[in-house]
């Protein structure tokens, strides 16, 4: 953490960070109207976080993850989802493809994690698992340049 005083770039263009915040609204509709448990877009949102390191959103996220009634314990260990036994197939292909899409930079999204996410998610799913990563993508980058505050 730096004392470098940050805009804060929603204050500072509100009506993009309006545009953003409708954006969202609407990609967690389409997930909903996908199939997508309400719990793993959460999920999927809280993972994105992880890797992205972003305080804000994660703490954000966890909130309503557990509002929602998610088991603290799936939280805990989603860092490391493919070794447990808490993740249905559905949530192993979203989280794997949350990954890949997240971490472009570390090789794109390969054929080999595309197709394992298409052979258990509908086209319907899959498109609204790579839009929910996209946009908490771009919600890091936002709160991360901003240094939007984390305190208890």
């Amino acid at each position: 953490m730096t004392n470098t005083q940050r805009v804060n770039i929603g204050e500072q263009h509100p009506s993009a960070y309006k545009s953003l915040i409708a954006w969202s609204a609407k990609v967690e509709e389409n997930a909903v109207a996908a199939g997508l448990d309400p719990l793993l877009i959460e999920l999927v949102r809280i993972r994105t976080s992880q890797i992205n390191g972003c305080a804000f959103c994660l703490r954000m996220h966890t909130r309503d993850a557990l509002k929602k009634g998610e088991n603290p314990d799936r939280i805990a260990v989603l860092p490391a989802w493919g070794e447990t036994g808490y993740f249905s197939e559905t949530d192993r292909a979203a989280l794997r493809l949350t990954e890949a899409v997240t971490q472009v930079p570390d090789g794109h999204v390969s054929d080999e994690d595309y197709n394992a996410a298409a052979a258990v998610l509908s086209p319907e799913q899959l498109s609204a698992v790579v839009w929910l990563t996209t946009v908490m993508n771009a919600f890091n980058r936002v709160a991360i340049t901003s240094r939007y505050p984390v305190h208890g």
